[in-house]
């Protein structure tokens, strides 16, 4: 039953049928106006002032002509042969993997994006992860050291939430661009995707860590990791949220981000490197990747239909003999 009532997977493979349709209209009318001037009407005298009383079968006797009816449109809807449709669709795709490693120092709370670096990093990352449905992404924070948040998976959903969650001082402060590198590198290194992308996003310069960012870019390369790095922060000063004797105070600070660095990473590994200056050019530059690292899908679409015709006619054929049954039984000796 629920085939019939799911109309939004029902086609007809005969439609041209319904035209049948517009014979309806003429039958009924001609049925109740058209046969009253076949008939000649007589008026007697002798009847005038009494009431005539129609018999009880006489009244009913319409009911015939509407099981025809019936009957007439269940064979046209039998014979446009209604069909219900289910669509099965294999998706066959060669998806990217992916790593976006975000710093997360202190300095990625300055307030020359909005409301800071931090959580305008977290909202473009979002972003981006929806526009990727097809592709394993994973997140790696670093500071001090690195810390893979999330490793490269298809549950966008757990990927998200990781997200979500990342905020300043997780992990003890300081720039170390070498190991957030190395990390990512390392999540994506038995990686089976067609192609395998790191996207570092930094404000600062490289001031410690263990392994150097050179060191980090040469295992990128025997790894074939593919590096878009970004530089986040605008040009000049930028406020940010200082601690103080005093407490926290917000002070104007040199902005002071490794251009040469992040370009000779990006360049070396078949990548390219840009400068984020506020929400809007940082949004816009996970739209140039997303539009570089497009992912190949191809879809199978598999229709199978199921006759729906049979209850119809079955229906026309009852109406048809109900009909026949009453014409040569019940209403027989009517006149």
């Amino acid at each position: 039953m629920s085939a019939y009532l799911d109309w939004k997977h029902i086609s007809f493979a005969h439609p041209w049928f319904f035209l049948l349709l517009l014979v309806v209209p003429f039958i009924i009318w001609w049925q109740s106006n058209g046969k009253k001037t076949e008939n000649p009407v007589f008026r007697l005298t002798t009847l005038w002032g009494r009431k005539i009383h129609t018999s009880g079968r006489a009244r009913f006797r319409p009911v015939m002509f509407v099981l025809r009816m019936v009957a007439m449109v269940m064979l046209v809807i039998a014979l446009a042969r209604p069909q219900s449709s289910n669509t099965t669709e294999n998706i066959d795709n060669e998806g990217i993997d992916i790593v976006m490693a975000i710093d997360v120092s202190g300095s990625m709370l300055a307030e020359d994006f909005h409301p800071n670096r931090t959580e305008a990093a977290k909202v473009t990352a979002l972003k981006f992860v929806d526009q990727r449905p097809t592709d394993r992404i994973g997140l790696v924070i670093f500071a001090g050291e690195s810390f893979t948040m999330c490793p490269i998976t298809i549950d966008h959903n757990v990927l998200k939430e990781q997200i979500s969650a990342v905020k300043t001082g997780m992990i003890i402060d300081g720039t170390s661009i070498g190991m957030g590198l190395a990390t990512a590198v390392d999540r994506l290194r038995n990686a089976k995707g067609k192609s395998k992308v790191v996207i570092l996003m930094t404000d600062g310069v490289n001031n410690t860590g263990l392994i150097d960012p050179l060191l980090a870019l040469e295992i990128a390369k025997a790894y074939k990791v593919k590096v878009y790095s970004i530089g986040v922060g605008t040009r000049g000063q930028a406020v940010i949220p200082v601690q103080t004797p005093m407490g926290i105070q917000k002070q104007m600070m040199p902005v002071e981000i490794d251009e040469p660095l992040l370009r000779k990473i990006a360049a070396e590994t078949g990548g390219l490197y840009f400068r984020a200056t506020d929400n809007k050019s940082l949004t816009g530059v996970y739209n140039e990747i997303d539009k570089l690292e497009k992912t190949s899908v191809e879809i199978s679409s598999y229709k199978r239909y199921a006759e729906l015709f049979f209850p119809f006619a079955i229906i026309a054929i009852i109406c048809l003999g109900l009909e026949m049954v009453l014409r040569y039984t019940v209403f027989k000796s009517i006149t």
